[in-house]
């Protein structure tokens, strides 16, 4: 599968200080109704990945997924993992940093995307 998720330098960035201080992480979007553009950021091993979650593919060399039920929704977009100002959701590890992870999505033709 090709990656259907890239980074921006500022998630680059952000993405390097957590694993400095919290070793490898991953990523899970969110699919709650207030968190739904978060994705969730949390230490490698300690999010139970479920048998229906979907790897979208790596940032940073960590893995990024998403729910298979929003992956339906979701899989004629590729995600861009941002960094923007503001506090992260509860139980992710950029809460505190002053700064939050964010997604944002470019829809794909049927062909794919450019």
């Amino acid at each position: 599968m090709n990656d259907k998720v890239s980074a921006t330098e500022a998630a680059l960035e952000l993405l390097a200080e957590i694993c400095r201080d919290h070793g490898p992480v991953l990523f899970h979007q969110s699919g709650g109704c207030c968190d739904g553009s978060s994705p969730m950021c949390y230490p490698a091993g300690e999010f139970v990945i479920g048998h229906t979650d979907v790897l979208l593919g790596h940032v940073g060399g960590m893995p990024v997924y998403i729910g298979g039920a929003q992956y339906e929704v979701w899989k004629h977009t590729d995600l861009i993992i941002d960094a923007v100002p503001g506090r992260g959701g509860m139980f992710s590890l950029d809460n505190g940093t002053e700064r939050r992870f964010l997604t944002r999505s470019r829809i794909c033709s049927r062909d794919g995307c450019d």
